[in-house]
């Protein structure tokens, strides 16, 4: 609720001025079943706004700009809060499936007798929980986790544990240099806690990593020669955001200024166990649609995941046979500059709230065209399941 209150106190139109509310998030919790409802209410947007919440994975966040952009440029809404949330911390514990197996057993039994024989089944394994996101980060119809499918497409693309490593220390410097130089004052709001502790940034940021000290990890998923570890990883984190989409009518009857306009937005989808290569077709869709090259694009948000899965996306782009094969180009799409990606770190130093992603690097790339006096950009994800998404930005 945080940021969602500090950006509607900056604006001057009533809060129940909005015509719809659309979160995106992930890992729903059973108390708050749609959240954005809940969101709403809380925002105080009045009890006659209708909320919604979108889950596509990874994509959830963006999903509803996307949304909210398709429902205003239809004519059926003028004013839309669209944002993404996701609580990683609070990931239930659940029971293991031959736990709960016991459990439905032990209710059903009729009879003493069948009640006793029940309760002889009891194993105490049955106590241990299972990390509910564990089972939500494993693909059910691959049976691979979403490492497992980072490393496939390093392996696909001869990206060495070295660049990977290398790419997440850049991340961390990054994100470190953005935040000392007041870039990020802006769009990340200070964090309270019930006992009024403030956190005024993000703790995950590391600017002392080194290679010599993130060589020293292990592989999380394919030990010992994999190319994934918790450092160039996703962080695992908690956080929102949100952002205002609006007609040209409402933009006059509310004297809001704009900051950008969606130009395209694109989904794809492909096999689960290369989904990290999602960025690859969803964006270079938009590309050919406009008949643009990499050239044309200023600044790319391409969301962390993995390092092994953003360089992959980059290689990929890169190499005449898939863009030909996989693409349908003439010849390779070409290199994305390292100065036009990601220019302030991404979700390995700052951290992955699934369901919030999506939205906060469309954000980001909005204030980080401003910052840079830069024209156009595309964000892009990779989502969980074998998808992908992204949205082309002009700045305003």
């Amino acid at each position: 609720m945080q940021c969602g209150h500090s950006l509607l106190y900056r604006q001057d139109m009533p809060r129940d001025a909005f015509d719809r509310v659309i979160l995106g998030c992930v890992n729903v919790i059973a108390d708050e079943m749609n959240p954005a409802r809940v969101a709403a209410l809380r925002l105080g947007m009045g009890a006659a706004t209708v909320a919604y919440t979108m889950q596509i994975n990874c994509g959830s966040g963006m999903q509803s700009i996307d949304t909210a952009f398709r429902t205003i440029q239809a004519g059926q809404a003028d004013l839309i809060l669209a944002g993404g949330a996701e609580s990683l911390s609070h990931a239930p514990l659940v029971f293991r499936r031959d736990a709960a197996a016991w459990f439905g057993g032990l209710m059903s039994a009729r009879g003493m007798g069948a009640k006793v024989k029940a309760v002889a089944g009891f194993r105490p394994r049955f106590l241990k929980p299972v990390i509910g996101l564990e089972r939500g980060l494993t693909d059910p119809v691959v049976a691979l986790n979403m490492g497992q499918t980072a490393e496939i497409i390093a392996h696909l693309f001869q990206v060495s544990r070295d660049a990977s490593d290398a790419y997440a220390a850049e991340s961390h410097r990054r994100l470190a240099l953005a935040q000392n130089s007041g870039w990020l004052e802006d769009e990340i709001e200070p964090a309270m806690a019930r006992d009024g502790a403030v956190f005024a940034a993000d703790d995950g940021v590391r600017p002392d990593s080194t290679l010599e000290k993130l060589a020293a990890l292990r592989p999380v998923f394919e030990s010992p020669w994999g190319k994934v570890t918790a450092a160039n990883a996703s962080q695992i984190s908690d956080g929102a955001s949100w952002v205002i989409l609006a007609s040209e009518e409402a933009l006059e009857k509310h004297r809001l200024k704009p900051r950008a306009v969606i130009l395209d937005s694109e989904w794809s989808a492909l096999d689960p166990s290369i989904m990290g290569l999602g960025p690859t077709l969803c964006a270079t869709k938009i590309l050919k649609r406009h008949d643009m090259g990499m050239a044309d694009i200023d600044l790319w948000e391409l969301n962390e995941a993995f390092a092994a899965q953003v360089l992959s996306c980059l290689a990929a782009w890169n190499d005449t046979d898939y863009c030909e094969t996989v693409l349908g180009l003439d010849g390779k799409l070409g290199r994305i500059e390292r100065d036009r990606l990601n220019p302030d770190g991404g979700a390995i130093s700052l951290g992955h709230p699934v369901g919030a992603s999506g939205n906060r690097i469309v954000l980001h790339l909005v204030n980080a065209l401003h910052r840079m006096d830069l024209h156009r950009g595309i964000a892009t994800e990779c989502i969980g399941g074998g998808q992908g998404g992204a949205m082309m930005i002009e700045r305003i």
